[in-house]
């Protein structure tokens, strides 16, 4: 014997023992790519005191009732009791051929047992590790340095706990403490079993938390791309961040009932669908999973590569209508956990929830364009249509006074006529730069407003001195919000030009939190505001109630401070709500 404990005759004490190492093993700590028990210690008694054959084959029963319990797959039921069986079995080689062929501490067996202790754990670990390490590398799927790097600390905190735990071992074993019975076990190996519960526990819920976070985060994002031209990319950029998969698929029902894939990211046979495999989508109203066994049942079974063992489809439903389907793939059967389906089940309503509103925002900017083409067509004949045809009138009547010797009163026809032609003129050269890409939708919002204050720095003629800053993250918007941004910061620098006589002006543009501010300021004279709403209310202009209704049609707020003698600022905030306003 190692130490002075005596041998266990009583097999209530070895179920015991038994008992500790199946709850080690039913709350192991999750680390990337698997998990790791704190059962060592237990294993090391049952070493001690039972030696090498009866050990392993509790070890076996104990790590094969936690995977069926768990209905884990069944290689994985019998994978993971023989890999540990082959690790400790390894161990225990070494650890028998050092004590056979080095032991040179004969004087202090305690020394020398801690030092085969440290042998038979170092073995059994790195053993252990290797054999993981090196069937996670024969998976199709990738095994990064970063997740070794997680595992491994994982591993090694599991190790530090069962070495504390040999120490002690040996150190109470070495003194006389009288005899070693049951409760002695129970009160030795309880701090254990608790630190396995607690720390499986904690890990649990740091990863429930991290994968919230991670959800949260997909939402907020989510949210910003509403606005956003290149929203496919972005989506597909999104979900990586929050899923790990081998293939994904991004389908939606378009506003015409046909059906579209919105992404694919992944390996298939064929990117070309059927009618028939559209129709089986629709016909999904819950998530579902396809495993190896069912894989050929999924709708798209036929489309996927043959290394694909598991599959979820996952509807995107809004008011129990199918807006389209979101498609995830792994190289493993039974791959997909409960958190895994959780989670795939909150990013599919949250795209339900975008799609939906991506197509309100087209439906509505097909709306907006044809109440401008209708406004655009009655101008045009109340309009331009009357100018010309007022004009054509009067050259008719000028052609027959001339002919009927009047060639004074011809002459004034045909120079209102000319008059008419040319204010037309004006109105469809108005017209078609109306017409012409707004500034913010050539250039983008920032590069715009860069322009103009550059135009304004390079008019000598006018003296002042322009600056522009930008503050925050920059953050996609509508077209909509952009243009009133940019008429709002227009007409504001053309008043200041105008009437401010000031020396210079700053512009501010910061993306905060919750809202997006425009602020322009002056050091000029400034003005009475309530003279100035009397003013605009006579003199209907681009002012300052026009500023302030287009400020509202984004749901902005336009604020305006000033005193004479004082200066100018001029406030725009802009919520973040569905940023910004319409397309």
């Amino acid at each position: 014997m190692l130490f002075n404990v005596p041998s266990i005759e009583v097999p209530v004490e070895l179920f015991f023992l038994f008992v500790f190492l199946v709850v080690c093993e039913l709350f192991p700590m999750p680390v990337p790519k698997g998990l790791s028990s704190l059962t060592f210690p237990v294993l090391y008694i049952l070493y001690i005191l039972y030696g090498i054959e009866l050990t392993l084959l509790l070890h076996f029963v104990a790590v094969l009732s936690n995977g069926i319990i768990r209905t884990r797959p069944l290689r994985t039921i019998f994978f993971n009791p023989a890999q540990l069986v082959v690790s400790f079995y390894l161990a225990h080689v070494v650890y028998i051929n050092w004590q056979n062929h080095h032991s040179f501490f004969t004087e202090n067996p305690v020394l020398e047992a801690v030092i085969g202790f440290t042998i038979l754990i170092s073995v059994f670990y790195l053993v252990n590790n290797l054999l993981v390490d090196l069937v996670l590398l024969i998976r199709p799927e990738k095994y990064t340095f970063s997740l070794w790097a997680q595992k491994g600390q994982g591993e090694l905190f599991s190790f530090f706990i069962s070495f504390i735990y040999g120490y002690l071992i040996h150190f109470l074993g070495s003194q006389n403490r009288g005899e070693i019975d049951i409760f002695s076990y129970f009160f030795f190996f309880s701090p254990l079993v608790a630190l396995s519960l607690l720390s499986s526990i904690i890990l649990r819920l740091k990863s429930e938390k991290n994968r919230l976070k991670a959800l949260f985060q997909f939402s907020s994002e989510l949210n910003k791309t509403i606005p956003s031209k290149d929203w496919e990319g972005a989506l597909e950029s999104l979900i990586k961040n929050v899923m790990v998969y081998e293939d994904c698929l991004l389908f939606r029902k378009k506003e015409n009932g046909q059906w579209e894939a919105v992404f694919i990211d992944g390996k298939l046979k064929s990117c070309k669908f059927s009618d028939e495999v559209f129709d089986h989508l629709e016909a999904i109203k819950a998530i579902k999973v396809f495993d190896q066994k069912s894989l050929k049942k999924g709708p798209l079974a036929e489309h996927f590569c043959d290394r694909i063992q598991a599959a979820v489809y996952a509807p995107l439903l809004i008011d129990e209508e199918v807006n389209g389907c979101l498609v995830l793939t792994k190289t493993r059967t039974k791959s997909f956990i409960v958190e895994d389906i959780r989670s795939i089940a909150t990013v599919a309503n949250q795209l339900a929830i975008f799609l939906k509103t991506k197509m309100l925002f087209s439906e509505k900017e097909q709306r907006i364009l044809l109440e401008e083409r209708n406004r655009i067509a009655h101008d045009i004949h109340d309009g331009i249509a009357q100018t010309l045809a007022g004009a054509v009138m009067k050259l008719d009547i000028s052609v027959k006074k001339i002919t009927g010797g009047s060639a004074a009163e011809a002459k004034n026809l045909i120079l209102d006529s000319n008059e008419q032609l040319r204010a037309g003129l004006k109105a469809v050269r108005d017209s078609i730069y109306a017409l012409k890409p707004y500034p913010t939708e050539q250039l983008g919002l920032h590069s715009a407003i860069e322009k103009k204050v550059r135009e304004l720095n390079e008019d000598h003629s006018l003296q002042i001195k322009v600056t522009f800053v930008s503050r925050g993250k920059k953050e996609a918007l509508s077209p909509m919000t952009e243009k009133v941004i940019f008429d709002v910061l227009k007409e504001s620098l053309q008043n200041c030009v105008k009437h401010a006589e000031a020396a210079e002006i700053q512009i501010l543009l910061s993306y905060q939190t919750d809202h997006i501010l425009l602020k322009i300021a002056d050091g000029g004279k400034g003005f009475s505001l309530l003279q100035a709403m009397k003013k605009a209310m006579k003199e209907p202009h681009y002012g300052i109630f026009q500023m302030n209704e287009a400020a509202e049609k984004i749901g902005a707020a336009l604020q305006i401070e000033s005193k004479e003698g004082r200066g100018t600022i001029i406030e725009l905030k802009v919520p973040k709500m569905g940023l910004e306003g319409e397309f």
